[in-house]
């Protein structure tokens, strides 16, 4: 049973809450502005809202039949049987209950805007694919992945602990926002035929499978010339990053193309997850040098 929750976590996409927070307490820490206990409840609290979007997702996916048994991706835990729906459902509530309890203990550090942040964040972690107006199946996914894991993520734990916002912390908070979604567009990319009947209108539903491979290297660009950006403003160090993202991003658009069977889409995202923590390091890195 451990298994089994460990797996509905989703492990790999925990780098998604890891690494904006990251790059937002190097910032700080070259300010001279940090602070542990924020930036240790920032993690926590990127964490709960991690898992309890996977969790929803498992959930609401299955509620409308978007995940099936014989889904390419990796299995789901309601879909597969492995977990009654109920129990996911209420696992969801609890871990975004404490979502919001951590949430609240870092008013203290950024004021009341931060309780209007953590329920936005919260309402869009349960909206992300439930209630009236699910974001993953009107196609607008990607924004709030963008918004939440990147800019909000990185420019909130950067302000928490400097009580300020800066231009390099909403650049970085861009940059790492559209590297983490490329994860999104791969698993979009893969479930194209699925999503398609069940409804699920993601851009690559609505748009093709070549717009896709198109968003993924614009954002992967989109990344680079962010970091160029900073780097023009603080060191050139940070372009050494760009040029391994140039290499990763290349390497995944080619494996998509040729993808075909189950094990080459995982090939696929686990190169792609490479992205985030590779990019993710370098940033802090060039930072703190």
């Amino acid at each position: 049973m451990l298994d089994i929750w460990i797996q509905a976590i989703r492990p790999r996409t925990l780098v998604a809450a890891i690494f904006p927070v990251a790059i937002g307490t190097s910032l700080a820490y070259d300010m001279g502005r940090f602070a542990l206990l924020p930036a240790f409840l920032c993690l926590g609290f990127a964490l709960l809202i991690q898992i309890g979007t996977n969790f929803a997702n498992d959930y609401f996916d299955y509620k409308k039949g978007a995940d099936t048994p014989d889904r390419i991706g990796p299995l789901r835990a309601v879909a597969s049987g492995l977990v009654e729906p109920t129990t996911m459902l209420w696992a969801m509530i609890i871990v975004l209950i404490l979502a919001f309890l951590t949430g609240l203990a870092l008013i203290p550090h950024g004021g009341p805007l931060l309780l209007c942040v953590g329920i936005i964040s919260l309402l869009c972690a349960f909206g992300y694919t439930g209630g009236p107006f699910p974001l993953a199946y009107l196609g607008l996914g990607d924004i709030f992945v963008v918004t939440f894991f990147g800019l909000v993520a990185v420019s909130f734990t950067f302000f928490v602990q400097a009580g300020i916002f800066t231009q390099d912390a909403w650049l970085a908070g861009m940059a790492i926002g559209l590297i983490i979604n490329n994860l999104l567009v791969v698993n979009n990319y893969r479930d194209v035929e699925e999503d398609r009947r069940s409804s699920k209108r993601t851009l690559t539903v609505r748009f093709g499978r070549r717009f896709s491979l198109w968003q993924f290297w614009v954002q992967t660009f989109g990344a680079g010339l962010c970091t160029i950006f900073i780097s023009a403003l603080n060191n050139w160090f940070w372009l050494l990053a760009v040029i391994v993202l140039g290499f990763i991003g290349q390497r995944v658009t080619t494996m998509l193309q040729e993808a075909v069977t189950t094990l080459e889409y995982k090939e696929c995202l686990a190169n792609a997850s490479l992205m985030t923590p590779v990019f993710g390091m370098m940033l802090c890195v060039g930072i703190l040098l």
